[in-house]
């Protein structure tokens, strides 16, 4: 079980309209996630389109809510986080590299908008570290605050740091996050991702 020095923050993914903060269509995100087609909508009201990312030949990494209704096999879900691997041929020159990134640091979103159906991005900080709690997310699962912005239709996809690497998973976003230290001063309208520390070991041993 991965331990985090500190919980910063409680979220319950209260969602509200379609999206959070700005994004842009980008030929990058196609380089980088796949779009993933369900077939019914889920409770964080992806619909009928989600993302994944590429992780080896034969497996993508995605969220659960949207591997739950993906038309690919899941081969694994994790144990108290909303992530989940699927089956999915992938054709890739290089293997993804994650790394851990801390609170301050810069990231990127990559993934498909429900909206458009089209591939975008987004840019922003980490802001805190959030305890996270519904239907997929329970005890001890943490996630990542951002100002990156998000659309329906980006959960499972990638959150990269500024060194190319990998830093997590989307699974939503929430219209206030409650600060420990600071309860009078909520974070607004912020995206939520599953960082790399809370799926390192389970990731290993999923794809071993």
């Amino acid at each position: 079980m991965m331990k985090f020095n500190a919980i910063a923050a409680l979220a319950a993914l209260t969602l509200t309209g379609c999206s959070v903060g700005k994004y842009n269509y980008s030929s990058t995100a196609m380089e980088r996630v796949d779009m993933s087609f369900t077939g019914i909508p889920t409770v964080l009201g992806i619909g009928s389109l989600g993302t994944s990312i590429p992780l080896t030949p034969e497996y993508s990494l995605t969220a659960a809510h949207v591997a739950r209704f993906a038309v690919q096999r899941v081969k694994a879900y994790h144990p108290y986080c909303d992530l989940a691997i699927i089956y999915h041929k992938n054709d890739l020159k290089t293997l993804p590299k994650f790394r851990s990134s801390e609170v301050g640091e810069p990231v990127k979103m990559y993934g498909y908008s429900f909206v458009s159906a089209m591939p975008v991005e987004s840019s922003g900080v980490n802001l805190a570290l959030t305890g996270i709690r519904n239907g997929f997310n329970k005890k001890p699962c943490a996630a990542m605050a951002s100002n990156a912005g998000v659309v329906q239709g980006m959960s499972g996809g990638a959150v990269y740091n500024a060194d190319d690497t990998i830093s997590g998973v989307i699974v939503g976003y929430t219209s206030k996050v409650r600060q420990r230290l600071k309860p009078n001063e909520p974070l607004k309208d912020v995206s939520l991702y599953i960082p790399y520390q809370g799926f390192k070991e389970w990731l290993a041993a999923s794809t071993s």
